[in-house]
């Protein structure tokens, strides 16, 4: 069942990280009950800013689900995306999404009438899946947030069918938003400034997606290329968490756990699910008329996962939508951005510019050009200072 009459539902969050889910879903009228989270400094954030909400430490510890309307998590993702492996849902980290299905086959009356997951768009390509479950990749770029963030929406009803809440609206792909060639002097463009040789995340007006950090720890946030200027730079921490669509300062409470609370701090929220998301949903389940799902075509058996589908025991079907359900007002990177950028330092552009000269990827008309005269003006720093700390 939806939410009756506008009503909120009640909700327990396992894999909670800093609370993205659960305060876009509380944003959207709902509320949370329970909050699951193993990482101390998460767990600080979660209780400073979900006061007197019920907390456990190891979702392994729970025995069995609070009398909740939906469980919703946004389970490790390391195993599931390409930078991580690729080993799948029976990787060592993802692997713990194993206590959802054990907590979901629990006493029947413990099993809520909603699931909501959020994970990256790779986990599609390596395993394959009652409850009628629908899933769409979708853009953090189409809820105004100027970052090209792709993850999956996995919804799924005991009693209800949650495709009309996911797939039923559908704004379309805007016309080669993230072309490479001519440049836009007003534009400002993200790019992976540690990749070079395979990988570039381009994305105009946008940064690609935030993440956690490189695997000894070490924060690396997408780098920023303003052509007007010839600048090359780094957001700041509070920047990224409001690119996650978090108040600026939601981290801070990890500070009281940390031992260089700033650097640890940029884990918290690279790997966060982006909060307009998680709300966007919420208020789907709230609405009285989802709309109508597009033609379902059977999926092939074999076939690689499409970017939306649903389901469920009769069958499974391919939805053909884009990764746009809504299209909210876009702000372009620039004008989103409150703090100065701190320059890339020369070690890290030369770096790069290197691994671009050796690789055969395509880069923007100047954009080579214009780092090349940004190296030969900068002091050599061995790494960026604001990520130092």
């Amino acid at each position: 069942m939806t939410a009756p009459d506008g009503a909120g539902l009640s909700v327990a969050g396992l894999f909670a990280g800093i609370g993205g889910i659960e305060l876009g879903l509380q944003r959207a009228g709902h509320e949370s009950k329970l909050l699951c989270e193993i990482e101390p400094g998460a767990r600080r954030v979660l209780e400073r800013r979900f006061p007197g909400v019920t907390m456990v430490d190891d979702v392994a510890d729970l025995d069995e689900l609070p009398e909740v309307d939906m469980v919703a998590g946004g389970f490790p993702c390391q195993d599931l995306s390409q930078a991580g492996g690729k080993r799948g849902i029976g990787g060592a980290k993802s692997g713990v999404v194993e206590h959802l299905f054990r907590l979901l086959e629990g006493p029947a009356s413990r099993r809520p009438p909603w699931v909501l997951i959020e994970n990256v768009s790779y986990m599609l390509r390596l395993d394959a899946g009652g409850y009628w479950w629908a899933y769409r990749v979708v853009d953090a770029r189409a809820f105004g947030i100027p970052q090209r963030r792709q993850r999956v929406l996995l919804l799924a009803g005991r009693d209800e069918d949650p495709a009309p809440m996911l797939l039923a609206r559908d704004a379309g792909e805007p016309d080669r938003v993230d072309a490479i060639g001519a440049i836009g002097e007003s534009s400002a463009y993200g790019f992976y400034w540690t990749e070079g040789r395979r990988g570039l995340g381009w994305a105009r007006d946008a940064i690609p997606t935030l993440k956690g950090g490189s695997g000894v720890g070490i924060p690396s946030p997408p780098a920023i290329w303003i052509p007007r200027t010839g600048l090359f730079g780094l957001p700041s921490l509070e920047d990224a968490e409001r690119l996650q669509g978090f108040p600026r300062g939601w981290t801070s409470p990890a500070d009281e756990v940390y031992s260089r609370p700033r650097r640890l701090r940029w884990p918290l929220a690279g790997n966060a699910v982006c909060v307009p998301v998680a709300e966007w949903v919420g208020r789907r389940l709230r609405g009285s008329q989802p709309g109508q799902v597009p033609d379902r075509r059977p999926l092939v058996s074999g076939a690689r996962w499409p970017w939306a589908a649903c389901g469920s025991k009769q069958g499974r079907f391919a939805v053909d939508v884009s990764m746009r359900p809504t299209q909210r007002q876009f702000v372009p990177l620039q004008q989103f951005l409150n703090d100065p950028l701190t320059p890339l330092s020369e070690r890290a552009a030369s770096g790069f510019l290197s691994r671009a000269r050796e690789g055969k990827l395509r880069f923007g008309d100047g954009f080579l050009e214009d780092l090349e005269q940004y190296i030969a003006g900068q002091p050599e720093m061995p790494v960026p200072v604001a990520l130092a700390a």
